[in-house]
């Protein structure tokens, strides 16, 4: 029986949203990192005569947006930093060995990438501005008189690569009356040399290592690990530098808990300053540009400036505003060619205002976002410690600040983030969390540390089944199950107990 085909039609009610011109705009804004943003800028006031940049009161040093930090028990305002050149903190402890001497050495560096298998990038970011530039800058805020200051350029230029001061203030004494006829004593230069320790970063002007380490051990706010790091370095540098951590841990005291975390804290510090500044001889590092700089103080108040690099401040052409009231109050006697003429008008307005309304939304967003994380991980903002991050995932950031998940997907992208620790994309302060047997939710980056860490550590000859490093992880206080374990180790890359030997 042949089937009969039956063409019916059917009429459904069916609710589509879409995005207007406006809100694709600021989509697109916000998805942007700072430097595309300024080239898009660009591009709409030379292609909108509606819209103008105001000029730059200090063309030399853009100002920072800021974006205030409040906690539970400060409001916190923010600065305006300017925004220095980071290298990459872990590729200069890695080089710290390489041309200094015994009584310079470095233990081996604390590399965050290889210690939790992280997928994020630290890079150094910014112009090409050299260190030496930086500090005269900070010299030209600090209140000093003639010659002192002749004194202090001449003593940032002495400074190697590292950031550090190799000559004795004797020989910058006697370099200064003959070469420069400035009659300075030994002692003035030590006052001098005292106050370029206290700029940025912290180390610049040290004489050696050991004193690199010491002075940023000292900048830190008082505490039973400062005091620890201060005992090391000043004490006992000799067994520090060789990493007779066993020796160092009798004299102190210590438990093993205390005494990684010790070791952790002292592998933080850098040991070539100058290097953070700006980029070194040879330096081919890939250059980015941070879209928050956060500092934290001494007495752990964190505050944070949102950067607008060479983003002008914009409005709206007074003439084609003009041109608009014009047309408006002569509506009677228009021309067609009036009319045409206050159609294009209004249109650039229209165009500038809306443009204008969609950068003003970015800072707006990206401030109210970059606030929410910081509250969320201010452990981490406050010491530095990977492993003090909280879970944290889009919906957190998107319940606290009351915008779509889709939008804080969209800030987290491609933005990077100054700390006092390092340079970090956003997105790495997003982390899953593990829920234990008993309810305790853990961030896995920081189980994926312990994991690591324990097969680090393991006799390369036996190397431990997954069975013994999930009782080892136990004990640490990480109750995880053997197939999470297992999951985590190949997340890693880090191959079966068989192929480690």
């Amino acid at each position: 029986m042949a089937q009969r085909l039956i063409q019916s039609q059917e009429q459904k009610l069916q609710q589509v949203q879409r995005l207007s011109q406006q809100q694709m705009l600021q989509v697109r804004l916000l998805e942007m990192p700072l430097a595309e943003l300024e080239e898009n800028i660009n591009a709409e006031i030379d292609d909108n005569p509606a819209l103008e940049a105001l000029p730059h009161e200090d063309t030399a040093a853009p100002v920072a947006e800021t974006g205030d930090y409040h906690d539970d028990s400060d409001t916190a305002e923010a600065d305006f930093d300017t925004v220095q050149e980071r290298q990459d903190r872990d590729d200069a402890l890695n080089a710290a060995l390489e041309n200094i001497g015994r009584d310079d050495e470095m233990p081996a560096l604390y590399n965050r990438e290889e210690s939790n298998g992280a997928e994020y990038e630290e890079r150094v970011y910014g112009d090409t501005t050299s260190f030496y530039d930086k500090l005269k800058e900070q010299m030209g805020e600090t209140e000093l008189d003639a010659k002192s200051r002749e004194v202090m350029e001449y003593i940032i230029g002495s400074l190697d690569d590292d950031g550090l001061l190799r000559k004795d203030s004797e020989s910058i004494s006697d370099e200064l009356t003959i070469y420069y006829n400035i009659d300075v004593t030994p002692e003035e230069v030590d006052r001098v040399i005292a106050i370029l320790q206290t700029f940025d970063p912290p180390g610049i002007g040290a004489h050696s290592l050991q004193e690199c380490l010491m002075l940023q051990i000292d900048r830190r706010p008082d505490s039973e690990m400062k005091r620890l790091m201060r005992e090391v370095v000043e004490n006992h540098f000799d067994e520090f530098t060789k990493k007779h951590w066993n020796k160092i841990q009798s004299a102190l005291g210590t438990d093993d808990y205390t005494t990684r975390r010790l070791q952790d804290e002292l592998r933080r510090l850098n040991p070539k300053p100058g290097a953070s500044l700006g980029e070194t001889q040879g330096s081919t590092l890939q250059q980015i540009t941070p879209d928050f700089i956060v500092d934290t103080s001494d007495t752990g108040d964190i505050t944070f400036t949102l950067n607008t690099g060479n983003v002008p401040e914009l409005k709206v052409s007074q003439s084609f505003a003009d041109l608009v009231e014009t047309y408006r109050n002569n509506k009677e006697g228009m021309t067609r060619r009036d009319k045409e003429a206050l159609l294009y008008a209004k249109e650039k307005v229209s165009r500038a205002q809306g443009f204008i309304e969609a950068v003003r939304q970015r800072q707006h967003t990206l401030r109210v976002t970059m606030q929410a994380i910081i509250d969320w991980q201010r452990k981490f903002f406050t010491d530095g410690d990977e492993a003090d991050l909280r879970p944290m995932i889009l919906k957190n950031i998107a319940d606290k600040t009351g915008l779509d998940i889709s939008t804080i997907s969209r800030v987290s992208n491609v933005k990077y983030v100054q700390t006092n620790w390092g340079t970090f994309p956003l997105r790495f302060f997003f982390t899953d969390g593990y829920t234990t047997d008993n309810g305790e939710e853990m961030s896995t980056r920081k189980i994926k540390m312990a994991l690591k860490d324990i097969i680090a550590k393991e006799d390369k000859k036996k190397p431990k089944s997954d069975d013994v490093i999930t009782r080892e992880m136990a004990a640490l206080g990480y109750p995880i199950a053997r197939r999470t374990v297992a999951k985590y180790r190949e997340q890693m890359g880090i191959p079966v107990a068989r192929l480690r030997k």
